[in-house]
Protein backbone atom coordinates (compact mmCIF):
# COMPACT_ATOMS: atom_id res chain seq x y z
CA UNK A 1 0.00 0.00 0.00
CA UNK A 2 1.68 3.51 -0.89
CA UNK A 3 1.70 6.12 1.40
CA UNK A 4 -0.03 9.50 0.34
CA UNK A 5 2.74 12.29 0.00
CA UNK A 6 1.47 14.32 3.33
CA UNK A 7 2.32 10.54 5.36
CA UNK A 8 5.80 10.51 3.58
CA UNK A 9 6.87 14.13 4.49
CA UNK A 10 5.30 13.83 8.26
CA UNK A 11 7.80 10.59 8.55
CA UNK A 12 10.66 12.33 7.25
CA UNK A 13 9.92 15.30 9.53
CA UNK A 14 10.06 12.73 12.65
CA UNK A 15 12.70 11.14 11.20
CA UNK A 16 15.01 14.16 11.62
CA UNK A 17 13.85 15.34 14.58
CA UNK A 18 14.61 11.98 16.10
CA UNK A 19 18.35 12.39 14.49
CA UNK A 20 18.89 15.81 16.46
CA UNK A 21 17.49 14.39 19.42
CA UNK A 22 20.26 11.31 19.15
CA UNK A 23 22.61 14.37 18.93
CA UNK A 24 21.63 15.90 22.28
CA UNK A 25 21.45 13.27 24.83
CA UNK A 26 20.80 15.79 27.75
CA UNK A 27 17.81 17.00 25.88
CA UNK A 28 16.19 13.07 24.82
CA UNK A 29 16.89 12.56 28.73
CA UNK A 30 14.73 15.41 29.99
CA UNK A 31 11.99 14.57 27.38
CA UNK A 32 12.35 10.79 28.36
CA UNK A 33 11.82 11.85 32.10
CA UNK A 34 9.11 14.28 30.96
CA UNK A 35 6.86 11.66 29.34
CA UNK A 36 7.51 9.02 31.92
CA UNK A 37 6.36 11.48 34.67
CA UNK A 38 2.97 12.10 32.83
CA UNK A 39 2.31 8.64 32.00
CA UNK A 40 2.40 7.47 35.17
CA UNK A 41 0.89 10.46 37.28
CA UNK A 42 -1.69 12.21 34.89
CA UNK A 43 -2.56 9.47 32.42
CA UNK A 44 -2.41 5.96 34.49
CA UNK A 45 -4.83 7.54 37.01
CA UNK A 46 -7.26 8.11 34.60
CA UNK A 47 -6.76 4.91 33.03
CA UNK A 48 -7.70 3.19 37.00
CA UNK A 49 -10.40 5.27 36.99
CA UNK A 50 -11.93 3.90 33.89
CA UNK A 51 -11.21 0.18 34.74
CA UNK A 52 -12.66 0.43 37.95
CA UNK A 53 -15.93 2.33 36.93
CA UNK A 54 -17.05 0.57 33.89
CA UNK A 55 -16.59 -3.15 35.68
CA UNK A 56 -18.30 -4.95 37.94
CA UNK A 57 -17.27 -7.22 41.00
CA UNK A 58 -16.39 -9.79 38.07
CA UNK A 59 -14.74 -7.87 35.76
CA UNK A 60 -16.69 -5.52 32.84
CA UNK A 61 -20.32 -6.53 32.08
CA UNK A 62 -22.67 -4.33 29.88
CA UNK A 63 -25.22 -5.21 32.57
CA UNK A 64 -23.33 -3.78 34.65
CA UNK A 65 -22.66 -0.88 32.68
CA UNK A 66 -26.91 -0.17 32.21
CA UNK A 67 -27.51 -0.98 35.69
CA UNK A 68 -25.10 2.29 36.54
CA UNK A 69 -26.99 4.50 33.71
CA UNK A 70 -30.26 3.80 34.37
CA UNK A 71 -29.92 4.24 38.11
CA UNK A 72 -32.51 6.93 39.18
CA UNK A 73 -30.12 7.98 42.21
CA UNK A 74 -27.23 8.55 39.86
CA UNK A 75 -29.46 9.96 37.33
CA UNK A 76 -30.78 12.69 39.44
CA UNK A 77 -26.94 13.07 40.88
CA UNK A 78 -25.87 14.07 37.47
CA UNK A 79 -28.33 16.60 36.78
CA UNK A 80 -28.36 18.45 39.90
CA UNK A 81 -24.40 18.98 39.38
CA UNK A 82 -24.99 20.30 35.54
CA UNK A 83 -28.01 22.29 36.78
CA UNK A 84 -26.01 23.39 39.78
CA UNK A 85 -23.19 24.02 37.14
CA UNK A 86 -25.04 25.70 34.60
CA UNK A 87 -26.62 28.33 36.82
CA UNK A 88 -23.55 29.46 38.83
CA UNK A 89 -22.08 29.82 35.41
CA UNK A 90 -24.68 32.42 34.35
CA UNK A 91 -24.78 34.27 37.18
CA UNK A 92 -21.32 34.21 37.93
CA UNK A 93 -20.34 35.37 33.90
CA UNK A 94 -22.89 38.36 34.38
CA UNK A 95 -21.68 39.46 37.34
CA UNK A 96 -18.11 38.73 36.14
CA UNK A 97 -19.09 40.92 32.78
CA UNK A 98 -20.50 43.88 34.89
CA UNK A 99 -17.14 44.15 37.05
CA UNK A 100 -14.71 43.80 33.88
CA UNK A 101 -17.08 46.36 31.94
CA UNK A 102 -17.13 48.61 34.49
CA UNK A 103 -13.33 48.71 34.73
CA UNK A 104 -12.77 49.03 31.57
CA UNK A 105 -15.09 50.73 29.85
CA UNK A 106 -16.17 54.09 32.36
CA UNK A 107 -14.61 56.28 34.47
CA UNK A 108 -16.11 55.19 37.62
CA UNK A 109 -13.94 55.65 40.42
CA UNK A 110 -12.35 53.17 43.13
CA UNK A 111 -11.40 50.88 40.24
CA UNK A 112 -8.57 49.73 41.56
CA UNK A 113 -10.57 48.42 44.78
CA UNK A 114 -12.62 46.99 43.32
CA UNK A 115 -10.35 44.88 41.23
CA UNK A 116 -8.70 43.70 44.34
CA UNK A 117 -12.03 42.95 46.17
CA UNK A 118 -12.56 40.64 43.26
CA UNK A 119 -8.96 39.13 43.58
CA UNK A 120 -10.16 38.27 47.16
CA UNK A 121 -12.33 34.60 46.71
CA UNK A 122 -9.36 33.06 44.11
CA UNK A 123 -6.51 33.58 47.14
CA UNK A 124 -9.12 31.81 49.71
CA UNK A 125 -10.17 28.03 50.47
CA UNK A 126 -13.17 27.27 47.79
CA UNK A 127 -15.43 27.12 51.28
CA UNK A 128 -15.07 30.15 53.30
CA UNK A 129 -18.40 31.95 51.65
CA UNK A 130 -19.99 28.76 52.75
CA UNK A 131 -18.55 28.97 55.99
CA UNK A 132 -19.95 32.59 56.22
CA UNK A 133 -23.43 31.44 55.01
CA UNK A 134 -23.72 29.33 58.02
CA UNK A 135 -22.48 32.47 60.43
CA UNK A 136 -24.30 35.17 59.09
CA UNK A 137 -28.07 33.24 57.92
CA UNK A 138 -27.96 29.75 59.46
CA UNK A 139 -29.65 28.72 62.75
CA UNK A 140 -27.51 31.03 64.81
CA UNK A 141 -27.21 33.41 62.43
CA UNK A 142 -25.91 37.06 62.60
CA UNK A 143 -28.73 37.90 60.28
CA UNK A 144 -31.74 35.32 60.52
CA UNK A 145 -31.61 35.11 63.74
CA UNK A 146 -29.50 38.47 65.60
CA UNK A 147 -31.62 40.71 63.22
CA UNK A 148 -34.65 39.29 62.76
CA UNK A 149 -35.19 36.44 65.11
CA UNK A 150 -35.65 33.48 62.74
CA UNK A 151 -34.47 30.89 64.47
CA UNK A 152 -34.94 27.95 62.30
CA UNK A 153 -33.69 29.19 59.19
CA UNK A 154 -32.47 26.87 56.86
CA UNK A 155 -29.54 28.10 54.43
CA UNK A 156 -28.79 24.62 52.94
CA UNK A 157 -29.61 23.59 49.24
CA UNK A 158 -29.53 25.06 45.56
CA UNK A 159 -30.69 28.45 46.16
CA UNK A 160 -27.34 28.72 48.85
CA UNK A 161 -25.01 26.17 46.23
CA UNK A 162 -25.83 28.98 43.76
CA UNK A 163 -25.36 32.18 45.86
CA UNK A 164 -22.02 31.11 46.84
CA UNK A 165 -20.52 29.23 43.96
CA UNK A 166 -21.58 32.72 42.21
CA UNK A 167 -19.49 35.18 44.73
CA UNK A 168 -16.85 31.95 44.71
CA UNK A 169 -16.02 31.96 41.02
CA UNK A 170 -17.57 35.05 38.99
CA UNK A 171 -13.72 36.38 39.73
CA UNK A 172 -12.48 33.18 37.13
CA UNK A 173 -14.73 35.20 34.74
CA UNK A 174 -14.34 38.96 35.29
CA UNK A 175 -10.34 37.99 34.78
CA UNK A 176 -10.94 36.36 31.28
CA UNK A 177 -13.54 38.81 30.44
CA UNK A 178 -11.37 41.64 31.69
CA UNK A 179 -8.27 40.58 29.17
CA UNK A 180 -10.97 40.43 26.45
CA UNK A 181 -12.58 43.98 26.23
CA UNK A 182 -9.12 45.55 27.01
CA UNK A 183 -7.66 43.92 23.68
CA UNK A 184 -11.02 45.00 21.90
CA UNK A 185 -9.80 48.14 19.65
CA UNK A 186 -11.66 51.51 20.91
CA UNK A 187 -11.39 53.09 17.55
CA UNK A 188 -14.13 50.94 16.35
CA UNK A 189 -16.69 51.80 19.37
CA UNK A 190 -15.63 55.36 18.88
CA UNK A 191 -15.78 55.58 15.43
CA UNK A 192 -19.48 54.61 16.04
CA UNK A 193 -20.05 57.23 18.95
CA UNK A 194 -18.77 60.11 16.21
CA UNK A 195 -21.53 58.85 14.08
CA UNK A 196 -24.12 59.28 16.35
CA UNK A 197 -24.76 55.79 17.46
CA UNK A 198 -25.99 55.80 21.30
CA UNK A 199 -24.08 54.14 24.14
CA UNK A 200 -26.29 51.05 23.86
CA UNK A 201 -26.24 50.55 20.60
CA UNK A 202 -22.23 50.75 20.68
CA UNK A 203 -22.35 47.79 23.20
CA UNK A 204 -25.29 45.95 21.04
CA UNK A 205 -23.69 45.94 17.82
CA UNK A 206 -20.44 46.11 18.82
CA UNK A 207 -18.60 45.56 21.91
CA UNK A 208 -20.82 42.75 22.92
CA UNK A 209 -20.18 40.75 19.66
CA UNK A 210 -16.71 41.47 20.01
CA UNK A 211 -16.35 39.64 23.64
CA UNK A 212 -18.98 36.99 22.84
CA UNK A 213 -16.32 34.20 22.32
CA UNK A 214 -14.32 35.76 25.95
CA UNK A 215 -18.15 35.03 27.04
CA UNK A 216 -19.15 31.98 25.77
CA UNK A 217 -15.24 31.19 27.11
CA UNK A 218 -15.91 32.22 30.66
CA UNK A 219 -19.22 30.34 31.17
CA UNK A 220 -17.65 26.90 30.40
CA UNK A 221 -14.82 27.93 32.88
CA UNK A 222 -17.06 28.30 35.84
CA UNK A 223 -19.23 25.68 34.78
CA UNK A 224 -16.53 23.35 34.65
CA UNK A 225 -15.16 25.08 38.27
CA UNK A 226 -18.76 24.66 39.33
CA UNK A 227 -19.96 21.08 38.67
CA UNK A 228 -16.35 19.56 40.10
CA UNK A 229 -16.18 21.69 43.39
CA UNK A 230 -16.50 19.82 46.31
CA UNK A 231 -15.85 22.00 49.41
CA UNK A 232 -19.15 24.12 49.01
CA UNK A 233 -21.45 21.36 48.36
CA UNK A 234 -19.81 19.73 51.45
CA UNK A 235 -20.48 22.36 53.45
CA UNK A 236 -23.91 23.67 52.71
CA UNK A 237 -25.92 21.42 49.62
CA UNK A 238 -27.99 19.52 52.01
CA UNK A 239 -29.88 16.87 50.79
CA UNK A 240 -29.44 18.88 47.19
CA UNK A 241 -26.84 15.36 46.10
CA UNK A 242 -23.93 16.54 43.59
CA UNK A 243 -21.33 13.95 42.12
CA UNK A 244 -18.51 14.98 43.55
CA UNK A 245 -19.90 14.85 47.06
CA UNK A 246 -21.23 11.40 46.26
CA UNK A 247 -18.25 10.09 44.70
CA UNK A 248 -16.35 11.01 48.40
CA UNK A 249 -19.39 9.28 50.55
CA UNK A 250 -19.62 6.17 48.12
CA UNK A 251 -15.80 5.67 48.68
CA UNK A 252 -14.92 6.93 52.20
CA UNK A 253 -18.32 5.92 53.73
CA UNK A 254 -19.97 3.06 52.08
CA UNK A 255 -16.31 1.45 50.64
CA UNK A 256 -17.79 0.87 47.53
CA UNK A 257 -14.94 1.93 45.10
CA UNK A 258 -16.78 0.69 42.00
CA UNK A 259 -19.77 3.16 42.39
CA UNK A 260 -17.35 5.94 43.65
CA UNK A 261 -15.29 5.39 40.39
CA UNK A 262 -18.16 5.61 37.96
CA UNK A 263 -19.66 8.37 39.85
CA UNK A 264 -16.10 10.24 39.17
CA UNK A 265 -16.44 8.92 35.64
CA UNK A 266 -19.97 10.62 34.74
CA UNK A 267 -18.28 13.86 36.77
CA UNK A 268 -15.10 14.19 34.33
CA UNK A 269 -17.53 13.65 31.22
CA UNK A 270 -19.32 16.94 31.23
CA UNK A 271 -16.17 18.57 32.67
CA UNK A 272 -13.70 17.56 29.68
CA UNK A 273 -16.02 18.33 27.05
CA UNK A 274 -16.89 22.29 28.24
CA UNK A 275 -13.13 22.24 29.07
CA UNK A 276 -12.27 20.93 25.21
CA UNK A 277 -14.66 23.10 23.65
CA UNK A 278 -13.27 26.03 25.59
CA UNK A 279 -9.92 25.18 25.04
CA UNK A 280 -9.52 24.27 21.44
CA UNK A 281 -13.05 25.72 20.06
CA UNK A 282 -14.06 28.82 21.91
CA UNK A 283 -10.61 30.02 22.12
CA UNK A 284 -9.54 30.46 18.57
CA UNK A 285 -12.69 32.10 17.83
CA UNK A 286 -12.21 35.48 17.83
CA UNK A 287 -13.88 38.97 16.09
CA UNK A 288 -11.17 41.31 16.93
CA UNK A 289 -9.11 42.75 14.37
CA UNK A 290 -6.17 44.13 15.26
CA UNK A 291 -4.55 46.43 12.71
CA UNK A 292 -1.28 47.50 14.87
CA UNK A 293 -1.77 51.15 13.73
CA UNK A 294 -1.60 53.47 16.75
CA UNK A 295 -4.73 54.37 18.08
CA UNK A 296 -6.16 57.33 20.78
CA UNK A 297 -7.50 56.79 23.82
CA UNK A 298 -10.68 55.40 24.31
CA UNK A 299 -13.77 57.45 24.78
CA UNK A 300 -14.49 56.14 28.41
CA UNK A 301 -18.27 55.86 29.01
CA UNK A 302 -18.91 58.82 31.82
CA UNK A 303 -22.84 59.36 31.35
CA UNK A 304 -24.02 59.41 34.95
CA UNK A 305 -27.22 57.22 34.22
CA UNK A 306 -24.62 54.29 33.07
CA UNK A 307 -22.35 54.77 35.63
CA UNK A 308 -24.09 55.17 38.35
CA UNK A 309 -25.84 51.66 37.97
CA UNK A 310 -22.80 50.07 37.59
CA UNK A 311 -20.95 51.60 40.26
CA UNK A 312 -24.06 50.42 43.06
CA UNK A 313 -23.98 46.87 41.49
CA UNK A 314 -20.41 46.44 41.89
CA UNK A 315 -20.43 48.28 45.16
CA UNK A 316 -23.46 45.87 46.36
CA UNK A 317 -20.77 42.80 45.29
CA UNK A 318 -17.90 44.40 46.67
CA UNK A 319 -20.03 44.81 49.98
CA UNK A 320 -20.98 41.19 49.81
CA UNK A 321 -17.84 40.14 49.81
CA UNK A 322 -16.83 41.90 52.70
CA UNK A 323 -19.42 40.76 54.64
CA UNK A 324 -18.84 37.61 53.61
CA UNK A 325 -14.72 37.48 54.36
CA UNK A 326 -15.74 40.16 57.70
CA UNK A 327 -17.97 37.73 58.98
CA UNK A 328 -15.44 35.01 58.88
CA UNK A 329 -12.70 37.26 60.36
CA UNK A 330 -14.79 38.51 63.11
CA UNK A 331 -15.94 34.78 64.04
CA UNK A 332 -12.71 33.73 64.44
CA UNK A 333 -11.95 36.18 67.44
CA UNK A 334 -15.76 35.65 69.54
CA UNK A 335 -16.00 32.78 71.75
CA UNK A 336 -19.19 31.12 70.54
CA UNK A 337 -20.98 32.63 67.29
CA UNK A 338 -24.57 33.59 67.87
CA UNK A 339 -24.39 32.91 71.55
CA UNK A 340 -21.22 34.94 73.23
CA UNK A 341 -19.63 37.52 71.52
CA UNK A 342 -16.93 38.12 73.85
CA UNK A 343 -13.42 38.86 72.15
CA UNK A 344 -10.84 36.16 72.44
CA UNK A 345 -7.94 34.42 71.49
CA UNK A 346 -8.82 30.70 72.53
CA UNK A 347 -9.83 30.06 68.84
CA UNK A 348 -6.29 30.54 67.52
CA UNK A 349 -4.98 29.20 70.58
CA UNK A 350 -7.27 25.81 69.68
CA UNK A 351 -5.71 25.83 66.84
CA UNK A 352 -2.04 26.40 67.34
CA UNK A 353 -1.97 23.65 70.06
CA UNK A 354 -4.25 21.15 68.47
CA UNK A 355 -4.26 21.88 64.87
CA UNK A 356 -0.70 22.85 63.94
CA UNK A 357 -0.18 19.73 62.93
CA UNK A 358 -1.89 20.55 59.98
CA UNK A 359 -0.99 23.66 59.42
CA UNK A 360 3.27 22.44 59.47
CA UNK A 361 1.73 19.49 56.74
CA UNK A 362 0.45 21.97 54.08
CA UNK A 363 2.87 24.41 54.72
CA UNK A 364 5.26 21.92 54.19
CA UNK A 365 3.98 20.25 51.06
CA UNK A 366 3.11 23.13 49.56
CA UNK A 367 7.05 25.06 50.57
CA UNK A 368 8.07 21.51 48.44
CA UNK A 369 5.36 21.12 45.73
CA UNK A 370 5.63 24.87 44.89
CA UNK A 371 8.99 25.40 43.11
CA UNK A 372 9.15 21.99 41.37
CA UNK A 373 5.85 22.74 39.76
CA UNK A 374 6.70 26.18 38.31
CA UNK A 375 10.14 25.52 37.39
CA UNK A 376 9.31 21.83 35.68
CA UNK A 377 6.15 24.36 34.06
CA UNK A 378 9.07 26.40 32.60
CA UNK A 379 10.76 23.83 31.25
CA UNK A 380 8.02 21.96 29.18
CA UNK A 381 6.82 25.45 28.23
CA UNK A 382 10.48 25.73 26.82
CA UNK A 383 10.48 22.64 25.28
CA UNK A 384 7.10 22.73 23.66
CA UNK A 385 7.84 26.34 21.83
CA UNK A 386 11.69 25.83 21.49
CA UNK A 387 12.16 22.32 20.81
CA UNK A 388 11.01 20.18 17.70
CA UNK A 389 10.31 16.67 18.81
CA UNK A 390 7.88 13.49 18.66
CA UNK A 391 5.02 13.10 20.82
CA UNK A 392 5.24 17.21 21.82
CA UNK A 393 1.17 17.27 20.93
CA UNK A 394 0.89 14.17 23.17
CA UNK A 395 3.05 15.91 26.04
CA UNK A 396 0.64 18.99 25.62
CA UNK A 397 -2.40 17.10 25.86
CA UNK A 398 -1.37 15.11 29.27
CA UNK A 399 -0.14 18.45 30.81
CA UNK A 400 -3.66 19.60 30.15
CA UNK A 401 -5.25 16.61 31.59
CA UNK A 402 -4.78 17.21 35.09
CA UNK A 403 -6.13 20.42 35.01
CA UNK A 404 -9.41 19.79 33.29
CA UNK A 405 -9.95 16.49 35.12
CA UNK A 406 -12.22 17.20 38.60
CA UNK A 407 -10.19 17.26 41.43
CA UNK A 408 -12.41 14.31 43.08
CA UNK A 409 -11.58 12.19 40.12
CA UNK A 410 -7.57 12.80 40.69
CA UNK A 411 -8.06 12.40 44.09
CA UNK A 412 -9.94 8.45 43.50
CA UNK A 413 -7.63 7.81 40.30
CA UNK A 414 -4.44 8.05 42.69
CA UNK A 415 -6.32 6.09 45.50
CA UNK A 416 -6.69 3.40 42.75
CA UNK A 417 -3.29 3.41 41.22
CA UNK A 418 -0.85 3.77 43.62
CA UNK A 419 -2.05 1.53 46.25
CA UNK A 420 -0.16 -0.94 45.59
CA UNK A 421 3.46 -2.57 44.72
CA UNK A 422 5.87 -1.41 42.56
CA UNK A 423 4.46 2.69 43.28
CA UNK A 424 2.89 2.21 46.91
CA UNK A 425 2.41 5.72 48.02
CA UNK A 426 -0.56 6.20 49.69
CA UNK A 427 -0.75 8.10 53.14
CA UNK A 428 2.90 9.21 51.86
CA UNK A 429 4.14 13.05 51.39
CA UNK A 430 5.12 12.35 48.28
CA UNK A 431 1.67 10.91 46.72
CA UNK A 432 0.23 14.63 48.07
CA UNK A 433 3.31 16.33 46.71
CA UNK A 434 2.55 14.51 42.76
CA UNK A 435 -0.78 15.50 43.12
CA UNK A 436 0.23 19.08 43.67
CA UNK A 437 2.65 19.23 40.84
CA UNK A 438 0.47 17.39 38.42
CA UNK A 439 -2.67 19.26 39.54
CA UNK A 440 -1.20 22.59 39.45
CA UNK A 441 1.36 22.65 36.77
CA UNK A 442 -1.07 23.55 33.40
CA UNK A 443 -1.09 27.38 34.69
CA UNK A 444 2.53 27.04 34.60
CA UNK A 445 2.66 25.85 31.31
CA UNK A 446 0.47 28.35 29.27
CA UNK A 447 1.75 31.16 31.14
CA UNK A 448 5.33 30.01 30.09
CA UNK A 449 4.54 29.66 26.55
CA UNK A 450 2.74 32.53 26.16
CA UNK A 451 5.79 34.58 27.38
CA UNK A 452 8.00 32.55 24.99
CA UNK A 453 6.26 33.34 21.90
CA UNK A 454 6.84 37.32 22.84
CA UNK A 455 10.76 36.22 23.01
CA UNK A 456 12.73 36.42 19.56
CA UNK A 457 13.98 33.32 19.37
CA UNK A 458 17.76 34.78 17.64
CA UNK A 459 18.76 35.51 21.45
CA UNK A 460 18.69 32.15 22.65
CA UNK A 461 20.25 30.85 19.43
CA UNK A 462 22.82 33.71 19.98
CA UNK A 463 23.57 31.52 23.04
CA UNK A 464 23.23 27.84 21.57
CA UNK A 465 26.14 29.61 18.83
CA UNK A 466 28.90 30.30 21.50
CA UNK A 467 28.47 26.54 22.11
CA UNK A 468 26.09 26.76 25.46
CA UNK A 469 23.99 23.44 25.67
CA UNK A 470 20.48 23.37 25.70
CA UNK A 471 20.10 23.16 29.70
CA UNK A 472 22.29 25.87 29.70
CA UNK A 473 20.45 27.95 27.70
CA UNK A 474 17.69 27.68 29.23
CA UNK A 475 19.14 28.55 32.75
CA UNK A 476 20.75 31.53 32.09
CA UNK A 477 18.91 32.79 28.95
CA UNK A 478 15.30 31.62 28.75
CA UNK A 479 14.00 31.90 32.29
CA UNK A 480 15.25 34.86 33.38
CA UNK A 481 12.80 36.68 30.47
CA UNK A 482 10.08 34.02 31.87
CA UNK A 483 9.92 36.04 35.54
CA UNK A 484 6.41 37.31 34.95
CA UNK A 485 4.91 33.70 33.93
CA UNK A 486 7.44 32.25 36.70
CA UNK A 487 5.82 34.43 38.89
CA UNK A 488 2.31 33.38 38.11
CA UNK A 489 3.77 29.72 38.17
CA UNK A 490 4.62 29.78 41.30
CA UNK A 491 2.14 31.86 43.06
CA UNK A 492 -0.74 29.68 41.45
CA UNK A 493 1.23 26.66 42.63
CA UNK A 494 1.54 27.82 46.14
CA UNK A 495 -2.27 29.19 46.63
CA UNK A 496 -3.85 26.20 45.18
CA UNK A 497 -1.76 23.56 47.26
CA UNK A 498 -3.01 25.59 50.51
CA UNK A 499 -6.50 25.45 49.30
CA UNK A 500 -6.85 22.56 47.76
CA UNK A 501 -9.03 20.09 49.00
CA UNK A 502 -11.25 17.83 46.11
CA UNK A 503 -8.26 15.86 45.45
CA UNK A 504 -6.11 15.91 48.88
CA UNK A 505 -9.25 14.85 51.18
CA UNK A 506 -8.51 11.19 49.54
CA UNK A 507 -5.10 11.10 50.09
CA UNK A 508 -4.68 12.47 53.37
CA UNK A 509 -3.71 10.22 56.48
CA UNK A 510 -2.65 10.35 59.77
CA UNK A 511 0.89 11.74 59.26
CA UNK A 512 -0.05 14.36 56.74
CA UNK A 513 -3.07 16.37 57.62
CA UNK A 514 -3.85 19.45 56.29
CA UNK A 515 -5.60 22.61 56.84
CA UNK A 516 -8.50 22.20 54.49
CA UNK A 517 -9.24 19.13 55.04
CA UNK A 518 -9.03 20.25 58.95
CA UNK A 519 -11.35 23.36 58.37
CA UNK A 520 -13.96 20.83 56.73
CA UNK A 521 -14.09 18.69 59.96
CA UNK A 522 -14.28 21.50 61.76
CA UNK A 523 -17.29 23.26 60.07
CA UNK A 524 -18.47 19.30 60.53
CA UNK A 525 -18.54 19.42 64.26
CA UNK A 526 -20.05 22.82 64.41
CA UNK A 527 -16.72 24.41 65.17
CA UNK A 528 -17.42 27.60 63.80
CA UNK A 529 -14.96 29.69 66.05
CA UNK A 530 -11.82 26.98 65.28
CA UNK A 531 -12.72 26.97 61.07
CA UNK A 532 -12.88 30.76 61.52
CA UNK A 533 -9.35 30.70 62.87
CA UNK A 534 -7.93 28.06 60.49
CA UNK A 535 -9.40 30.12 57.45
CA UNK A 536 -7.61 33.68 58.49
CA UNK A 537 -4.21 32.19 59.35
CA UNK A 538 -4.64 30.30 56.35
CA UNK A 539 -5.44 33.40 53.99
CA UNK A 540 -2.21 35.34 56.23
CA UNK A 541 0.08 32.80 54.95
CA UNK A 542 -0.62 33.25 51.50
CA UNK A 543 -0.66 36.88 51.60
CA UNK A 544 2.95 36.95 52.99
CA UNK A 545 4.12 33.85 50.60
CA UNK A 546 2.83 36.14 47.66
CA UNK A 547 4.77 39.04 48.77
CA UNK A 548 8.00 36.75 49.30
CA UNK A 549 7.69 35.47 46.47
CA UNK A 550 7.87 38.25 44.19
CA UNK A 551 11.00 39.83 46.46
CA UNK A 552 12.51 36.31 45.11
CA UNK A 553 11.51 36.17 41.47
CA UNK A 554 12.51 39.98 41.18
CA UNK A 555 15.90 39.07 41.96
CA UNK A 556 15.97 36.72 38.94
CA UNK A 557 17.46 38.01 35.26
CA UNK A 558 19.30 40.93 34.65
CA UNK A 559 17.81 43.61 36.71
CA UNK A 560 17.83 41.43 39.94
CA UNK A 561 22.22 40.12 39.37
CA UNK A 562 25.55 41.73 40.38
Amino acid sequence: MQLSTNTRKGLEIQKMQLKRLMKQPLLLLVLGLVFIFFFIFAVYPLYQVFRVAIAGEEGFSISHFIEMLTNNFFLQTLWNSVRLGLLSAFFGTLIGFIFAFAITRTEMKGKKFFHLIALLPIISPPFVIALSMILLFGRNGAISNGMFGIVDSNVYGLGSLVFIQTLAFFPIAYLSLKGVLESIDPALEDAALNMGASRWKVFKTITFPLALPGVFSALLLVFIKSIEDFGNPMVIAGDYNTLAVQAYLQITGMYNIGTGAFLAMALLLPSLTAFLVQKYWISKKSYVTVTGKPSQPSIKIHEKYIVYPLYGLCITITLAILLFYGAVAFGSFVKVWGVDHTFTLDNFIYVFTLGFDSIKSSLTLAIISTPITALLGMLIAYLIIRKEFIGKKALEVSTMLSFAVPGTVIGIGYILAFNQQPLLLTGTATILILAYVVRNITVGIEAGTNSLRQVDKSIEEASTNLGANSFTTFRKISLPLMRSALFSGLVYSFVKSMTQISAVIFLVSVNWNLMTVSILSQIESSRMGAAAAYVMILITIILIAIGVLQLLVNRLGPTGRK
